[in-house]
């Protein structure tokens, strides 16, 4: 399998979460680690294409290599989308066939497109055919409901990668549609790594990265040590950002890091905290994401109680942050 430069990178990477991987999250995500794979909020082909919110696409260029995450399941209307992703110079569109919250089932896309893998194959069709040799990639679940995933995962990458698609993102949990919430399906599906690995072992010419449950870098290198193409991380890259991506250049990818110190990466952010400030943007809405930076260190819970309580509040700017910096031990 020749690998290209965004293979590369999402030998890890930070999975796309809504609300939360915005590109305020992303900036401070990109000073920890340079190489590591990040995936914007999952944006809806409806919202680009009849809703013209194409603003929902902005990024900064220091971000790549960054994935944009589309949800839909028309595929016209999907490959209208992509191409506006590709105007916009992302490196990777990502469809989503994974996401189990209702408002997704509503509009008949995210992991209720498991039940219908010959839609997905028509919508990453029309995705490649619109990508202009951008690389389209799915990212899904093992299956729903009482679907059997021993079945059903096969079937689906068979299907998909018919279509086209040589990348995908395995969640390695089952979504129930009805009687949990998006929180649970999260958590209490129990997770089948050894079926996704199989996947792998079956599909040596799949790129093929594992997610759900990953809580450390020493979780997703043992993954990439049992075959698996990348390992992505969700919740933990978000609570603990400096635990997961500060080392992950030297230790995913040979790579020197950033920095060494929490404390810098946060002084790194100031001239963007400025910057967008000074624009009419509110302090929280970049802080909110950096409350975990300091996760397990002595001050911890003061540097978030200061951003928590003050950062949303009328003239608040980066002295707030250093302000903050100060309650640390």
């Amino acid at each position: 399998m020749q690998l290209n430069a965004v293979d590369t990178a999402a030998r890890l990477s930070v999975a796309p979460m809504m609300d939360w991987t915005d590109r305020h999250c992303r900036i401070f995500h990109r000073l920890m680690s340079r190489e590591t794979l990040l995936y914007t909020e999952m944006v809806t082909a409806p919202a680009l294409v009849r809703g013209g919110a194409v603003h929902l696409l902005d990024y900064s260029p220091e971000e790549h290599p960054v994935a944009v995450q589309l949800g839909g399941s028309d595929p016209e209307e999907l490959a209208q989308a992509t191409k506006l992703c590709v105007a916009h110079g992302y490196d990777e569109v990502n469809l989503n066939v994974g996401c189990p919250s209702d408002r997704v089932q509503s509009g008949t896309f995210g992991a209720v497109l498991m039940k219908d893998p010959g839609l997905v194959a028509e919508c990453a069709s029309a995705m490649i055919g619109a990508a202009d040799g951008v690389e389209v990639t799915v990212k899904c679940r093992i299956g729903v409901d009482d679907q059997d995933p021993v079945v059903v995962l096969p079937n689906f990458l068979d299907r998909v990668t018919g279509a086209g698609v040589r990348r995908f993102a395995i969640h390695a949990r089952k979504a129930w549609l009805q009687g949990l919430s998006p929180k649970e399906n999260r958590d209490i599906p129990p997770l089948d790594y050894p079926l996704v690995h199989r996947m792998k072992a079956e599909r040596p010419d799949l790129h093929l990265s594992i997610n759900g449950g990953i809580h450390s870098l020493d979780e997703a290198a043992r993954h990439l040590a049992a075959g698996m193409d990348g390992a992505m991380i969700g919740r933990a890259a978000y609570h603990q950002p400096a635990d997961v991506l500060m080392t992950a250049d030297s230790r995913m990818f040979g790579r020197p890091d950033p920095f060494n110190d929490p404390r810098d990466v946060v002084r790194a952010m100031l001239p963007y905290i400025e910057a967008h400030v000074s624009a009419g943007g509110k302090l929280a809405q970049v802080t909110k994401h950096m409350l975990g930076v300091f996760a397990g260190q002595p001050g911890a819970r003061h540097w978030k109680r200061v951003l928590s309580e003050r950062a949303h509040k009328p003239g608040a700017g980066p002295e707030l942050v250093e302000a903050a910096m100060m309650e640390l031990a």
